[in-house]
């Protein structure tokens, strides 16, 4: 019974097998060799372990999928694969399509081929909240998930169409996602749901699996980044029912990334130059310097990512002259192409490995990819260069008070920029470790300021603002260790420096 549900595992090895065939295999080879083997042995005790026949399977295919990028990182690791930074170029002008230069899109009757995807697998834990990060709150009482369906409600309220909204969830947001999305019962909106995969984590010195059993604690097992999102929607049968429901094209984005709503002209675009994908980037900023980019690798568009950068290019990969423009991981993929790329294994994403810590010290590593680089394997894959107000992600408290701020109205479940603004960049702002949770960030303000005028803002240490207080130019605020400064309402502060002493000099 075993080997027979093992059988996926097997023809995994023997396919690495096969590539070692007819070459010397030096000490490295063998070490993998063996680390293979190991991990496979692992694998099926912990399949062998599920009573359940159809749970066995669907347990099978994820350890399959898994056992497969466990390979390939072995490979990696033996040959010291890397790519050549001599052949790293900008990506041409035909790779990249400005958005000014795309037409008016005059047809709305294709969004009835059109569903939305949002990766929704991530917590909050960040901002100091338990649970998913969909369910924070962001603006005026509503949370990200709230919005992205009051944009999907509005867009097929106006249309006459029914654009289904999907998450992706991990096994660490499902159960309270299902709860929420309760709520959305009585919208004009079709909520689907499935789960990315749930790989093990590796022991960093033996090459092992962590958990002894499928039900292990959670900590134990992770989601495998959003690069898993082309097997986990073939896997669970999404892909094939959007395909019978008459859906060609998914509009995949991060459910963080508030500027992230369907844009018609960019969607017809890829269907008029039959595109098979297309990934949104836009100009780097020196606060996007760590973003992946897209280059030309030997004529190929590529995703370039800072982890897979030689440390002594890493200057270069942030250089804004050399590489003009990040990813934002707002994607456009054909449906039928996904499942063709899947179903003829022709998938090779670059491997990231994820350093972590167990809470018992334990050092562990994390086998993840990531969406965009998939496209690579995409025929007429391109980039469109947005504008920046298609990438407004909230990673952070600072995120959070820009968009909160009266630099953005809410319309229909989508920021608008305030017309008053006389800039296209927002402020950069950064608070301190004092505003890094929510609850803390909250109490440290009893109105959010205005920020209409403002370009630069840095608060550091125990401060506080209250109601009505007004930023202009560049503001600096620093208290001091065991000072506090507290704003005074109504304050108007503009190209200033505060300090623990509550000194107010012109900066």
């Amino acid at each position: 019974m075993v080997d027979k549900l093992s059988s996926s595992l097997d023809s995994v090895g023997l396919r690495n097998e096969r590539q070692r065939a007819g070459s010397h295999i030096d000490f490295k080879s063998a070490t993998s060799a063996v680390a293979s083997k190991a991990m496979r042995n692992e694998l099926n005790a912990l399949i062998e372990g599920i009573e359940d026949p159809n749970a066995k399977r669907a347990f099978e295919a994820e350890m399959s999928s898994f056992y497969h990028l466990f390979n390939r990182f072995l490979a990696e690791k033996a040959k010291g694969v890397k790519l050549d930074w001599d052949k790293i170029q900008p990506p041409a002008a035909e790779q990249v399509t400005p958005y000014a230069s795309l037409p008016q899109a005059s047809d709305p009757s294709v969004l009835s081929k059109l569903a939305v995807l949002k990766l929704n697998g991530g917590l909050g834990t960040t901002m100091g909240c338990t649970g998913p990060k969909s369910i924070i709150e962001v603006r005026e009482g509503m949370t990200f998930l709230d919005m992205s369906v009051r944009q999907i409600e509005h867009l097929n309220g106006t249309y006459n169409v029914n654009v289904p909204f999907i998450l992706m969830n991990s096994f660490n947001t499902d159960d309270d996602t299902a709860r929420v999305i309760q709520k959305y019962a009585n919208h004009n909106v079709e909520i689907m749901t499935f789960n990315q995969s749930r790989y093990p984590r590796i022991n960093r010195d033996t090459l092992l699996p962590c958990p002894r059993s499928a039900t292990s604690n959670k900590n134990l097992w992770y989601p495998p980044g959003h690069g898993d999102l082309f097997d986990a929607m073939h896997n669970s049968g999404l892909l094939d029912s959007l395909l019978a429901m008459g859906k060609e094209y998914v509009f995949v984005s991060n459910v963080d990334n508030l500027g992230a709503v369907v844009d018609l002209n960019i969607y017809q675009h890829m269907i008029d130059t039959q595109a098979e994908f297309i990934s949104e980037v836009t100009d780097k900023t020196k606060a996007d310097v760590k973003g992946g980019t897209l280059i030309d690798y030997e004529g190929t568009i590529r995703l370039l990512e800072i982890a897979q950068v030689p440390d002594e290019h890493v200057e270069d990969f942030k250089s804004i002259k050399k590489f003009k423009i990040f990813n934002t991981n707002n994607l456009w993929l054909n449906l039928r192409a996904i499942k063709r790329v899947v179903e003829n294994d022709e998938l090779d994403l670059e491997i990231i490995t994820n350093n972590k810590s167990l809470d018992n010290g334990e050092p562990v590593i994390q086998l993840e990819t990531a969406v965009g680089a998939a496209i690579k394997h995409f025929r007429g894959a391109k980039g469109v260069n947005v504008p920046r107000s298609r990438f407004l992600p909230v990673k952070s408290c600072s995120d959070l008070l820009l968009i909160t701020s009266d630099l953005y109205s809410l319309e229909h479940g989508k920021l608008v920029m305030n017309p008053q603004r006389q800039f296209s960049q927002t402020p950069v702002v950064k608070l301190g470790d004092t505003f890094k949770k929510v609850a803390n960030y909250q109490k440290r303000f009893k109105s959010i300021p205005k920020m209409m005028e403002l370009d630069h803002l840095t608060v550091m240490g125990d401060v506080s603002f209250g109601r009505n207080v007004v930023l202009k130019g560049t503001v600096i605020i620093v208290a001091n260790e065991g000072n506090h400064i507290a704003i005074p309402d109504g304050s108007v502060l503009e190209n200033k420096l505060v300090t623990g002493n509550l000194s107010i000099i012109d900066h």
